[in-house]
């Protein structure tokens, strides 16, 4: 049953709770505390409506990435042995989740990264709590991504591309370089059939909140 919050100071309600569709609760508290702290549990903001309610979710199963268990195909490594892009990460994180804003998803062209969303997250990132990276032609940011970074887990929200390549680039220097940092897991919320071809895989709800516990 779908959990509405009234007050700044009511918790979450269990995870277990969420329904067939990941949705666990509805409120209209979106402080950077209730932010980070959705996130320990394996909960995300997915939009905010017109009423200014947030929408909570915790979908099950869940698509995680080990760092280590990333696949490189051969196309992209032939693009990046070509040195097409020159990557940099956590320069420009307002541009990067502007960017993702402003990406076409759909025939509506609707985005749940409302400036409210961007104002949120770059403090978030300011706090070091979050991590983007960047795919650059030039001086010309032309992909990347962006997330919530907490303790060794990585919790990937967006990414953005203006250049055939520029995403996957991102994505794959980004792994690379969190993995350095000590990232364990990336938590890439929902499966799909190219985070896959990737490496990623799906576990249960009970296997994500252990992995959550372990790297938190």
């Amino acid at each position: 049953m779908v959990t509405l919050i009234t007050s700044a100071t009511e918790a979450f309600p269990e995870v277990e709770n969420a329904n067939e569709d990941g949705l666990l609760a509805i409120g209209q508290d979106f402080s950077v505390t209730r932010i980070l702290d959705a996130y320990t549990q394996g909960i995300f903001p997915w939009f905010i409506d017109d009423a200014k309610f947030v929408y909570w979710f915790c979908v099950q199963p869940r698509c995680v990435l080990l760092p280590q268990n990333l696949i490189v195909s051969k196309s992209m490594r032939q693009v990046i042995a070509r040195n097409i892009f020159t990557f940099k990460y956590n320069t420009n994180f307002k541009a990067v989740i502007t960017h993702c804003a402003n990406t076409q998803r759909g025939p509506d062209n609707e985005t749940w990264i409302t400036p409210e969303f961007i104002k949120n997250y770059t403090q978030i990132f300011e706090m070091g709590k979050a991590f983007c990276g960047e795919a650059y032609v030039g001086d010309k940011l032309v992909g990347g991504l962006y997330g919530i970074r907490l303790g060794n887990m990585f919790f990937g929200e967006s990414m953005f591309s203006h250049v055939s390549n520029a995403s996957k680039f991102a994505f794959i220097k980004s792994v690379e370089m969190l993995l350095q940092y000590g990232v364990n897991c990336i938590d890439c919320q929902q499966e799909t059939p190219h985070l896959l071809s990737m490496g990623a895989s799906c576990v249960s709800l009970i296997e994500f909140k252990e992995i959550l516990k372990r790297n938190l």
